[in-house]
This record gives C-alpha cells, structure tokens and sequence, in this order.
C-alpha cells in the first residue's frame, strides 16, 4: 500500500499532512504501508517531514502571484510558463515509476505538479481544504480529486456531492501539553491570567509592533509568552528591554518559534490566545479548548484569514478583531475586559470544543484506508 502526500507553500500545508501520516502509522502496520510526499524544496517543511522518516520527492512548482509590480509580473511568467511544466514532467516521470495507490493533496501551489500528473495517470485524488474559501490550487484540483475534505461546516465552491466535512488534521501530541512543564521551560512567575501571543513562523510584524506600545501597561495585569517569529526576536527582546520596568520583564517571555513539545505546553498553560487566523491555528486551539482573541491577516489570499475568522467566530469561541479598526488601545481595554469575565472566557472555552473535531486527522486516516481496500 502506496500513498502520496502532495502540498507545498507554507508548514500551514505540511502539518495537517503529518497528522494524517501519524494516524496512518498507528492504524496499518508499517511493513504494508510506505508514505511519500512530493512538493517543492522548502527548508521548513522538509525539516518537519524528515522528521516523521516520510520520503521527500522535490517538484519545481510555478506560483501565482497576486500583488503588483513589474517584478512581481516577470516571476509569475516565469513560474507559469516554465518552471509549472516543468514540474509536471517531473511529477509525471516520478509518479509513473512510483505507481501510488492513492494521493492526498493539501493544495498550495506546490501541490499543482503532483496532483495534474495523478490525474492523468488515473490515481484517485483525495483533496484537503484547510480555510473557508478555497485557494487557486484546489479549486482546480477539486475538478480532478474523487472526494474532497473539508475543515468549515460552510466551503465555499467545492461540489456537494464530492465534499465530506472532517475538520483540519490536528496533531494528536498538541492536546498532550503540561502546565508544570510550560512553568518550567517559560520561567513563569505565576499569579496573573497567563496570554499566549502567536506570530506564526514569521512572527507578526504589526501585532509586535502594537504590543511595544501597550506592554508594560498589559503586563501589570498579565503575564505573556510571545512568540515573536525568528526575524523579529532581536528587534523585539532590544525594544522591549528598553520599554519594560526591571520589575515588568519577568513577567514577558518572548520565544522565536515553539517546537512541538514547546507549543503544546504553552497551549496547556495558557488562559488566553491571541493569534492569527490561519485554519491550523483556529483547529489546534479549538482542540485544545482555549477563548481566543484573531487578528486575520488582511493580505491573505482571497481574503481567507478574515472570512476563517467571522466563520469560527459564529460559534462564540473568540473575537476577531480586524487591523483596519484596531489601536493599541482599544485592544488593550478589549484583552483586560475578557479576561476579568471569567464566565464569558467559561463560554468561549466551551464553544471552542463544540467546534472542534481534534480526531480528524484519525478520521481521514480511516477514511483512506477504507477507499484503498474496497
């Protein structure tokens, strides 16, 4: 038994994949199972895969981009018009030898190559849509796919008939968090409501640059774990030394970027999180049942992060906040009102874990397996 992972552009396309992976290792013998994954090169997500032991295949993969410039304009022509095909018969060469059973794409350009060459040799196509509105990538490869996963009960453009609501694959580990631990590896001091501040792996410019502002005031109510994303830890810990109280520093803890291990204790020992919109964030957090305070970004492709936002937001586990209409401030008084209402965080708390489905990765696993024994 064969199967192909396909995804590539961001480690937002990666996880939900090893979630999945982790799942079909614990329900089929290794010896009758062999996982690969095809995408482009990227640094992250073949760290993350080589981790697992998956098998990495590298594809050349074109990107469409959507901002202007006249560079901009020339790498898309490029993209488009050699380095796609070329990862086509790339993809076409490799999967013609490999002959995989069964392929399941995350979409992100870099799955485009892997998923046009299946189709052609007539292997079936399972898709995976992390957001609410779908990207570029699979609104084609859903033309191709044979069934269709979806995280947001509301998809927008996919057919019905091909659709199965599942939820985004969550790392069955990240629910296994220690408070004693997060103690321990944060230094925390304890005695005030603990807010976990999440950048993704870049960090979050404007939300950093917002915190400066309003942290030494935030922090005679709070204490903060920030993650700060690599590019921005040293701006961060110079500004912030600079802007904090001798007595207010023990009470922040800026990281670049959590492991695994690290992610599910803050996880564990936080009271509040403030986060981007990304899908794998909003499911890993509604997993974990934590309030949740999304900042969408406003740049993100068809406006996904904002709509993924609103979508979770229906349920009563978090408030979004957009950055248009956001100050210092105003998110300052917001943080403080949240989190002085214990039983309005008890509610979101609860609705965060009605909306989670935290055994989907299990769920597509068996899924899977079930379609390759029919």
């Amino acid at each position: 038994m064969k199967i192909l992972f396909t995804g590539g552009g961001t480690g937002g396309h990666i996880v939900p994949l090893i979630a999945v992976m982790r799942e079909l290792q614990r329900l089929q013998s290794a010896a009758s199972l062999q996982m690969l994954y095809m995408g482009p090169k990227d640094e992250f997500g073949d760290m993350l895969l080589s981790q697992e032991g998956i098998q990495i295949l590298h594809t050349l993969a074109g990107k469409i981009r959507r901002y202007g410039g006249v560079k901009a304009m020339l790498q898309t022509f490029v993209d488009v018009f050699f380095k796609l095909p070329l990862g086509f018969l790339q993809a076409f060469w490799k999967l013609f030898f490999l002959a995989p059973d069964l392929v399941m794409s995350k979409g992100g350009y870099g799955s485009l190559p892997a998923t046009f060459a299946s189709w052609l040799l007539g292997i079936p196509i399972f898709l995976h849509e992390s957001d609410s509105v779908p990207g570029l990538a699979n609104r084609v490869a859903a033309k191709l796919s044979v069934g269709i996963f979806t995280s947001f009960p509301h998809t927008e453009r996919f057919p019905k008939q091909k659709t199965l609501l599942m939820g985004n694959p969550v790392r069955k580990e990240i629910l296994e968090g220690s408070k004693e631990d997060a103690k321990h590896f944060f230094q925390l001091q304890g005695g005030k409501p603990l807010v976990f501040i999440m950048g993704g792996s870049q960090g979050a410019q404007r939300i950093n640059e917002m915190l400066l502002i309003i942290l030494q005031d935030a922090l005679n109510t709070v204490e903060i774990i920030h993650q700060t994303g690599e590019k921005n830890y040293e701006d961060m810990k110079k500004e912030t030394e600079a802007v904090l109280s001798k007595e207010n520093r023990a009470w922040y803890h800026p990281v670049t970027f959590l492991k695994e291990t690290e992610l599910r204790d803050a996880y564990a020992v936080a009271d509040l999180i403030i986060a981007r919109a990304g899908s794998g964030s909003i499911f890993e957090i509604a997993a974990i049942g934590k309030p949740a305070i999304l900042i969408p970004l406003p740049e993100s492709a068809q406006n996904h992060q904002v709509k993924n936002a609103y979508e979770y937001a229906k349920t009563g586990a978090a408030i979004v906040l957009e950055e248009a209409n956001l100050t210092p401030h105003f998110f300052l008084e917001k943080l403080k009102d949240l989190l002085q209402n214990s039983q309005e965080l008890e509610k979101m708390s609860l609705a965060s874990k009605t909306f989670a489905k935290p055994d989907s990765a299990r769920t597509i696993a068996r899924y899977l397996l079930e379609y390759l024994a029919k």
